[in-house]
């Protein structure tokens, strides 16, 4: 049995587990105890060999220390002593420098500098010789038909004309060196385009080895382009003779069917170029990748050259799969350049599916590229930007042009919406023309925020963000055009509600059931509409609240929207990483992995959007500019647009409260000139008992006006509520508008109250009854009663005597000029001297008080 003292040095040195393995040698026959026995006598021994061992190199390493300190010390010693003589010498050579021997030194120097030149001069006369040498047997090189050694002796033959120089005895050397390496190159050619033709990697390297070696690496590219372009083109090529062989075909069967008569499809079948690009760009990655194993150099460049072959025929084909969309352009064989051009008949616009379309398209070829970023990742990464550049330059024509046309698919989808109820003029016909305009504009709403969403959305996929600041203006401009049709609509809304023509009367009615006796004067007229239509008037009125209310929100949450693309925009591009300051040299950024992958500047780099503003720093600038904006909070997406749907919002309200209050303005249009306030009482030759005067039509049809308009407001306020959360909000916009309504119409009563030129005491009684009224219904409504009403109906209710008494003694809860345009309304005499004093602040003196007072009332009226 033996012991493996390796297992004691484990860290994770187990004694349970080690005895049992050990036990594992055990005979089953032998006793155990015996066993173990011989383990523990093992283990005994050893450790007592281990520790005699340690004390004998202990007790060495104690002898050897005395000797290792007097070495360490001899050292110390030797090194102190060279740091002298060092010391000691250079003293020497710098007193040496100083004195006379400083002569000898630069005369040293001047040898030196000689013998350097000889020497160069002996290595050009070697490389003259080795020229002469080299020229006249490169010949007999060539007919031996080595090519590398023909070449490796071309290449030194370059070096010693470099080295010689322009000598004249060498001009025809120079002239013969470049007739050999031409010749060189056309013996190489053809055995380079064989190699790449049956992909013969190795014999294709050679060949490349050789060109190189000579300096005619450029015209390996050209030869290998000119070899690999033909297979490829052959496939764009092939499709575009079958389309038009297809195109011919059609138009010759569809002459005959017309000539006997028969149908014929309006269309040829022809194989679509979006259906037919993923198959071209497949065949072209399978045989780029098989070209990458032999020749990686070059395989970038073959795709540069062939997307630049095919680039003008691209982007043809292109501009007429986006007109293949919509059956109007297909039609006319046109596409969306087309149509920006103008070169279309009138009616025919660019349609959103005509972008969707070359989205398609252009994700068919971000796809291709992203193969191609993963096939070429060990490529520099210049090289891979330049060839991703290729890739996608078809493209850049429509992307110059992109707010062009997302402004023309913008307006016209805009252009698309009727916001006007198309309902034929007559009785009733009011009501429901407002009613669905109105909905009309409110649905318009979330169609507009889609238009616009998808804007965003088709910016992103096609440009990548590129054109971020282009896509702000368009939309900014778009949102002022629908605007503009709104208020438009209100302006012709306007006309429907009829409050554009209240202010001349002409929209008054006359109240059913009006007293014949006393309001047989009042000159309203009547009105076609209907107590009903009135009220739909009214409530279609409200609903334009809904409209204003929800664009406002709309609107809102579109712009913060936009606010956070734009701000997921700046880490998104590589503007994040390579700062204001876009530097091409930043393409040179590679990663220090040995596996070669691309850091994150590299992939940054590769963006889509990246690559068209490395090459456009003026526009990157203006992008970055905007980026660096939508960081600040008070940062405006959408500036002008914001501020024009406010202005919208202030219309609304504007025409809602017009509706609202147009009755109350119907009603007491002519209030200041009824007749019944001057009227007097006929003489009677009977005693007749006396009745209290009653509210005349007027004023309770502005009273139930008013108490009415609360259950009008109710069903809006709901509908603005939606939950409980949002009662309260409800609530106090119902009151804020009952508000508005009711201090309108006080002002209006008001202000006809002060145009009564003369009112007898009959019509004073009636007129404190009808204020008497309206402020019941105030009180009704919860609403304050303006001091000028109460005003009003106090002195019109105090008999025409005791005016003067009323008037000293009001105080100040008596407008007193008020108080004074109702006695002169009444006629009846002030004290001019208490009047002058409170009012006027002077005491006139004579016959003038009065005539000063008066004059007072009437410039305050």
């Amino acid at each position: 049995m033996t012991i493996d003292l390796g297992a004691f040095s484990d860290e994770n040195f187990d004694a349970v587990k080690w005895m049992n393995s050990a036990c594992q040698s055990w005979h089953p026959q032998d006793p155990v105890e015996k066993h173990l026995v011989e383990w523990e006598m093992k283990l005994q021994m050893m450790s007592e060999q281990i520790s005699a061992s340690l004390e004998e190199q202990s007790a060495g390493a104690l002898l050897r220390v005395p000797l290792a300190t007097r070495d360490v010390i001899r050292l110390r010693d030797d090194a102190v002593s060279l740091r002298t003589s060092v010391s000691a010498i250079l003293h020497k050579l710098k007193k040496a420098a100083e004195g006379s021997a400083a002569g000898s030194l630069e005369a040293l120097a001047k040898v030196d500098s000689v013998m350097h030149r000889m020497e160069a001069a002996y290595e050009t006369l070697q490389d003259a010789a080795g020229l002469t040498q080299l020229s006249s047997t490169v010949e007999d090189v060539f007919a031996s038909g080595d090519l590398p050694h023909a070449a490796e002796t071309l290449a030194n033959m370059r070096h010693c004309l470099a080295a010689v120089g322009e000598v004249a005895e060498f001009a025809n050397v120079r002239k013969q060196l470049e007739v050999l390496e031409d010749r060189l190159d056309a013996m190489v050619q053809p055995r380079l385009t064989d190699a790449l033709s049956t992909r013969k990697a190795d014999v294709a390297q050679d060949l490349r080895g050789i060109l190189i070696r000579i300096g005619r690496f450029k015209s390996l590219e050209v030869q290998y382009t000119k070899v690999h372009l033909k297979p490829i083109k052959k496939m764009w090529v092939e499709f575009e003779s079958k389309q038009r062989a297809n195109k011919v075909s059609f138009d010759v069967k569809k002459g005959e069917r017309l000539a006997s008569g028969d149908e014929f499809p309006s269309s040829a079948p022809m194989v679509s170029f979006s259906s037919w690009l993923p198959t071209f760009y497949d065949g072209l990655f399978l045989y780029l990748e098989q070209e990458w194993k032999c020749l990686r150099s070059l395989v970038p460049k073959l795709l540069i050259e062939t997307t630049s072959a095919i680039s003008g025929s691209f982007v043809s084909r292109v501009n007429l799969a986006t007109g293949d969309a919509v059956p109007a352009t297909k039609a006319l064989s046109k596409g969306i350049l087309d149509i920006l051009s103008g070169d279309m008949p009138k009616g025919v616009n660019i349609d959103a599916k005509h972008l969707e379309a070359l989205i398609e398209l252009h994700n068919t070829t971000n796809t291709f590229a992203r193969n191609i970023q993963h096939l070429f990742s060990e490529s520099d990464l210049k090289v891979l930007s330049d060839t991703l550049k290729s890739v996608y330059s078809p493209y850049e024509t429509f992307k110059q042009r992109y707010g062009q046309m997302e402004r023309a698919i913008l307006s016209f989808d805009i252009g698309k919406l009727d916001l006007r109820g198309a309902v034929s003029h007559g009785i009733g016909a009011q009501g429901i023309e407002l009613s669905e305009t109105v909905r009309r504009m409110e649905e318009s709403i979330p169609h507009v925020m889609i238009f616009l969403e998808a804007a965003v959305e088709r910016c992103i996929n096609l440009t990548g963000g590129s054109e971020a600041d282009e896509l702000i203006l368009v939309i900014d401009d778009i949102m002022l055009q629908y605007i503009s049709s709104l208020q438009e609509t209100l302006k012709s809304l306007r006309v429907v509600c009829g409050v554009d023509n209240v202010a001349d009367g002409s929209g008054s009615k006359k109240e059913a059931g009006l007293d014949k006796k006393e309001g047989s004067h009042h000159p309203c007229k009547v009105d076609l509409i209907s107590n009903d239509e009135e009220w739909s008037i009214v409530q279609s009125a409200l609903q334009i609240l809904t409209v204003a209310d929800r664009l406002t929100s709309r609107s809102s949450v579109f712009e913060a929207s936009l606010r956070a693309t734009v701000a997921r925009l700046s880490t998104s591009l590589s503007l994040s990483v390579f700062g204001s300051h876009l530097d091409q040299n930043q393409l040179h950024a590679t990663s220090d992995d040995a596996s070669g992958e691309l850091t994150s500047v590299g992939r940054s780099a590769l963006d889509m959007a990246t690559l068209r503003l490395v090459d456009a720093p003026d526009k990157a600038r203006k992008l970055f500019n905007l980026l660096e904006q939508s960081k600040d909070p008070r940062f405006h997406a959408l500036p002008v647009a914001s501020q024009r749907v406010a202005a919208f919002a202030e219309t609304v309200n504007q025409l809602v409260y017009d509706v609202l209050i147009s009755k109350v303005r119907q009603r007491l249009s002519d209030v200041s000139s009824m007749p019944i306030w001057s009227s007097v009482e006929e003489p009677s030759a009977h005693p007749l008992p006396s009745f209290s005067a009653y509210p005349q039509p007027y004023v309770t049809g502005v009273g139930e006006y008013l108490l009415t308009l609360p259950q009008q407001l109710e069903p809006l306020a709901e509908g603005i509520s939606g939950d409980d959360t949002n009662a309260e909000e409800a609530q106090y916009f119902a009151t804020e508008w009952m508000f508005k309504v009711a201090e309108g119409a006080t002002a209006i009563y008001t202000e006809q109250l002060r145009g009564i030129q003369h009112i007898t005491d009959r019509g004073a009684q009636q007129l404190a009854v009808d204020i008497e009224y309206l402020s019941n219904v105030l009180s009704a409504l919860s609403m304050p009663i303006p001091p000028a009403l109460s005003n009003f109906q106090t002195c019109l209710s105090t008999p025409r005597d005791q005016l003067r008494d009323l008037v000293r003694s009001g105080g100040n809860e008596l407008d007193l000029p008020s108080a004074n345009l109702v006695c002169k309304m009444r006629r009846a005499r002030c004290d001019p001297s208490f009047c002058c004093t409170s009012v006027l602040g002077f005491d006139p003196a004579g016959d003038d008080a009065l005539s000063t007072c008066a004059l007072y009332s009437s410039n305050n009226a």
